[in-house]
């Protein structure tokens, strides 16, 4: 059956904001640090597991690092130190 009707719009929930006006490489700053202590805590966590589970919380540490990567090129894209 067809809605004919579109769905309402959804307000974002503000539990969780961020200050509005932060400026880019302060954002990307935070997130290269939360990105950081995400990839010690999914290694450290990988130290404690075993075959499959291990392996695959390594993969989640090193797509947590990737990310990290990303975002500390972008970090260097804004202000390059020549």
């Amino acid at each position: 059956m067809l809605k004919i009707t579109p769905d309402p719009p959804r307000k974002p929930s503000r539990t969780f904001i961020i200050a509005p006006g932060l400026d880019t490489e302060t954002l990307l700053a935070h997130a290269c640090e939360s990105l950081a202590s995400a990839n010690v805590m999914a290694s450290d966590f990988a130290g404690l597991l075993e075959g499959s589970q291990r392996s695959t919380m390594l993969g989640i540490a090193q797509v947590i690092m990737l990310g990290e990567l990303a975002v500390n090129q972008a970090l260097d894209n804004l202000d390059p130190q020549e």
